[in-house]
């Protein structure tokens, strides 16, 4: 198995990477397969037609702001939150777009952009149909598209060869694995460290200088959205009127001499950060996909605990070094999640989403605060094996209830699964490659009224105006 990091990590922008990033992502694939043909000039409609998970909490996850976004010729990882916000409101009041950044076509939001909530694709929960035409109506190209979880889309052909193959294809790199056991045996065999392996792989893509820089700019994207969140007050879009609370958490546990957060100052600076990134991506704002937009906060969260309370690099090059080897190593372990099950919530219930992401989080920690491999592959496996069987029931398909506090506990977890197994030497009953499969089977298991579809749980037993 052969992912880059950056397939793990996305830059994007919120509420979420399978209902946000995935169909701006898919629209702007359209948008480039319309130009390898040759035909954008003769494009006068498009028409996208949502399926399964996307009709049903799309609106709530800004679906809609996405794909609009995207036929503007927007990608996640460069768009402004801000400034897409006014130019996806003109095309609803006028009616037209540029579309592709380029020409100027007729787009009527209630007739061209369809949400189909009795329906689902047999392929894949999040499905997604996109036709063009010309002045005469005229069907000029239509593909299928499935947001497959983490921001990443494949087409109905390149989905069904990815499940009849071993893998999509991917770039040969030097050190391939598709287990945490095979993992553990390269890294005994040519003694190097996780965070190693997957540098060493990732040079399949560019060198040592683009690399290092790519991990450090995905820190500091997760760095400015959480100081951002620390900062902004305010009610959070959407209509459930949920109040941003991580300024008030951060001042609270910044207080040194408050009664409720003596004894409990880094942990309730953990939830601030955690709560800060997620109320962030609620908001729309600027994200790190890690590994999805749900569970944003969490790998942020512990690794600004890292930065802030436990490192003692003396020099910021050394402090460099640390945050690469957390996210490395967190990288590969969420690898192994893409590759032998999912990182969907449609897929797999928020265990896919916080669940992975306490599992990444707690090696990461155990990494850099010295941990052997296979203390961080059992690091790993308590992450996840402690949110087994989590539903994912956002309440009004937004991502704020439970969302956003669900990353302050898979934060937590995470901190104290990196110090129970580095309590040990790494021996343990169950492995990070079970937990992984009992994951996978758990996820298939689970009804789909659990996995993103707003039809259980909290979100029908709650009730909103």
């Amino acid at each position: 198995m052969n992912y880059s990091v950056f397939e793990v990590f996305r830059i994007g922008i919120g509420p979420s990477s399978s209902h946000t990033v995935g169909p701006m992502s898919a629209v702007n694939s359209f948008i480039a397969e319309l130009r390898t043909a040759n035909l954008m000039h003769l494009v006068e409609r498009v028409v996208v037609d949502l399926y399964g998970s996307l009709a049903l909490t799309g609106v709530g996850h800004a679906t809609d702001f996405a794909v609009i976004g995207g036929l503007l010729g927007e990608t996640p990882e460069d768009a402004d939150p801000t400034t897409l916000a006014q130019r996806v409101d003109d095309v609803r009041r006028t009616k037209r777009l540029a579309f592709g950044g380029e020409g100027d076509i007729a787009f009527t939001a209630e007739t061209d952009l369809l949400f189909h909530r009795d329906k689902m694709l047999s392929e894949h929960p999040n499905g997604m149909i996109i036709e063009a035409f010309d002045a005469l109506g005229v069907s000029l190209y239509r593909n299928t598209y499935f947001s497959i979880g983490g921001g990443a889309v494949l087409d109905k052909a390149a989905l069904i060869a990815s499940r009849s193959t071993d893998e999509v294809p991917h770039r040969p790199v030097r050190y391939a694995f598709s287990s945490a056991r095979e993992l553990l045996a390269l890294c005994q065999r040519h003694n190097l460290t996780i965070a190693e392996i997957v540098w060493r792989n990732e040079l399949a893509y560019q060198d040592e200088a683009a690399t290092r820089g790519k991990v450090l700019k995905v820190w500091q994207v997760m760095n400015d959205c959480l100081q951002r969140g620390l900062a902004t007050e305010g009610i959070l879009p959407g209509g459930l009127r949920v109040k941003r609370r991580a300024p008030a958490l951060y001042r609270q546990a910044s207080d040194v001499d408050g009664k409720l957060t003596a004894d409990f100052r880094a942990m309730d600076m953990v939830s601030a950060f955690a709560i800060a990134v997620n109320e962030e991506n609620a908001a729309g704002g600027r994200v790190v996909t890690a590994p999805t937009n749900g569970s944003a906060g969490v790998i942020p969260a512990v690794l600004a605990y890292y930065t802030r309370f436990c490192d003692a690099a003396p020099d910021a090059d050394a402090r460099d070094d640390h945050i690469v080897t957390f996210l490395l190593t967190a990288a590969g372990i969420g690898m192994l999640y893409k590759k032998n099950a999912s990182i969907s919530a449609a897929e797999m219930g928020c265990q896919g989403e916080i669940g992975v992401s306490c599992s990444m989080a707690a090696a990461g920690l155990a990494a850099v605060m010295g941990a052997t491999a296979e203390q961080i592959e059992n690091a790993a496996e308590i992450g996840m094996e402690h949110n087994l069987g989590m539903t994912c029931d956002p309440i009004g398909g937004l991502v704020q209830v439970p969302c956003i506090e669900r990353n302050s506990m898979g934060a937590m977890k995470a901190i104290n699964a990196a110090r129970l197994a580095m309590m040990d030497d790494g021996g343990h009953l169950v492995s990070l490659d079970a937990v992984i499969e009992t994951m996978r089977q758990t996820g298939h298991d689970l009804q789909s009224k659990y996995k993103e579809t707003s039809l259980g749980g909290l979100a029908a037993t709650v009730v909103y105006c």
